[in-house]
C-alpha cells in the first residue's frame, strides 16, 4: 500500500470513530460506523495472503450484520416513538436489538466466534487497530444508551468473561490469545455498564493501554506464537524481561496496573448486591490468569533446545523509535499506586 493510501485509510478510520462519538442521531452515528469498517477494509486486506483475505471478507460480513440490525433497531425506535435522538431509546425492542447489534460488533459472546479467527489472520499492527481503536465507537453508543435490561448486560458480561477464559487455554498462537483475552476484558466492561459507568470507562482505558502495551511488544520481538516466544530473550532482552510482569497486569494480579478495574467492578457490583455475579466474574478470571501464567512461563522459566546446528536470533537493531512503548509500558505496570487519582479522574 502506498504512503498516500495508508494516510488516507488511517484519516478516515479515525474520521469514522469520532463522527460516531460526536454524533446524536443515529443515523450520523451509523454512518461513522460505516466509514470506520470501510476504512479499515484495506488495512486488513495489505497482505494480499489468502487468511488476510478470508480475515477481511469475515470482518465485512460480521459488520455489515451488524450495521443493518443497528440501522433496523433505529428505525423501528423512530417508528414507534417518534425519536432518532440516541439518549431517547423508550422502547425495549429496539434496545434490546440495538445492544445485540453493539455487543456482534464488540466480539462479545456469545456472538464473539468471529473475533480470534480474524485477528490471526491480520499483522500485528492491524490487529493492534482492530483490538483497540475499533472498540470505542461502539462503546460510546453503549455508554450512551445504557440499556435498563440489566439481565442481558450481565449476562453477555458473564459469557464474555466464561468464554474468553475458556477459549484461551488451550491456544498456541498469540493473536488468537490476546483475542479471547479481549473477549474477557469487554464482559468486564459490559457487566458494570448499567451500574457504574466510570468504572467502564476505567477498565475501557485499562484494557486499551494494556493491550497495546502486549501487541508492540509482540511487534518489537517478531513473535507470533508459544515457541517463538521462548526464544525472543536474545532478541530483546529487556523487553522480554518486562513481558511476564504485562501478561500477570492482563490478569488482574496486584501491585500491576490491571488489579485496578477488576477491584473497583468487584467492590461495586457487592455494593448492589450481586454478590453472586461478582463472585462468578472473579472465578473465571481465574481462566484468563492460567493462560497468562503460561505465556510468562514460557518467556521466562524455559529454555529453548541448545543442539549444535540451531542458531539463535540475536540481537535486534530497532528502526523505529521505543518511546511510547516505554511508556506504555510503565503505565501498564505502575498505576496502581496512584489509584486514588485515577479514580478521581473517572468518577463522573
Amino acid at each position: 500500500m502506498s504512503p498516500h493510501m495508508l494516510i488516507i485509510m488511517v484519516f478516515t478510520l479515525g474520521l469514522g470513530t469520532l463522527i460516531t462519538l460526536s454524533s446524536s442521531h443515529w443515523l450520523i452515528a451509523w454512518m461513522g460506523l460505516e466509514l470506520n469498517t470501510f476504512a479499515i477494509l484495506p488495512l486488513m486486506a495489505q497482505q494480499h495472503s489468502p487468511r488476510a483475505m478470508e480475515a477481511t471478507i469475515k470482518y465485512f460480513i460480521i459488520q455489515t450484520t451488524a450495521a443493518t440490525m443497528l440501522l433496523f433497531a433505529s428505525v423501528s425506535n423512530a417508528w414507534l416513538s417518534g425519536q432518532w435522538e440516541i439518549q431517547q431509546m423508550s422502547h425495549p425492542t429496539p434496545l434490546a436489538l440495538i445492544t445485540v447489534a453493539l455487543a456482534l460488533k464488540l466480539g462479545l459472546a456469545p456472538v464473539h466466534a468471529w473475533f480470534p479467527e480474524v485477528l490471526q489472520g491480520l499483522n500485528l499492527s492491524t490487529g493492534l487497530i482492530l483490538s483497540t481503536w475499533q472498540k470505542l465507537a461502539p462503546f460510546s453508543l453503549l455508554l450512551q444508551i445504557i440499556p435498563t435490561n440489566s439481565s442481558l448486560l450481565i449476562t453477555l458480561g458473564l459469557i464474555s468473561i466464561l468464554t474468553g477464559g475458556w477459549g484461551g487455554l488451550n491456544q498456541t498462537q498469540l493473536r488468537k490469545i490476546l483475542g479471547y483475552s479481549s473477549i474477557a476484558h469487554l464482559g468486564w466492561m459490559v457487566l458494570i455498564l448499567q451500574y457504574a459507568p466510570s468504572l467502564t470507562l476505567l477498565a475501557l482505558t485499562t484494557y486499551i493501554m494494556l493491550t497495546s502495551s502486549m501487541f508492540l511488544t509482540f511487534l518489537y520481538n517478531q513473535t507470533t506464537n508459544i515457541n517463538s516466544l521462548a526464544i525472543s530473550w536474545t532478541k530483546t532482552p529487556m523487553l522480554t524481561a518486562l513481558t511476564p510482569l504485562i501478561l500477570l497486569s492482563l490478569g488482574g494480579l496486584p501491585p500491576l496496573t490491571g488489579f485496578l478495574p477488576k477491584w473497583t467492578i468487584l467492590q461495586e457490583l457487592t455494593k448492589q448486591e450481586l454478590a453472586p455475579v461478582a463472585t462468578v466474574a472473579a472465578l473465571s478470571a481465574l481462566l484468563s490468569l492460567y493462560f497468562y501464567l503460561r505465556l510468562s512461563y514460557a518467556v521466562a522459566l524455559t529454555t529453548p533446545p541448545n543442539n549444535l546446528p540451531a542458531t539463535l536470533p540475536w540481537r535486534i537493531i530497532f528502526k523505529q523509535p521505543t518511546t511510547f512503548v516505554a511508556v506504555l509500558i510503565t503505565l501498564s505496570l505502575s498505576l496502581l499506586p496512584l489509584s486514588p487519582s485515577v479514580m478521581a479522574f473517572f468518577t463522573f
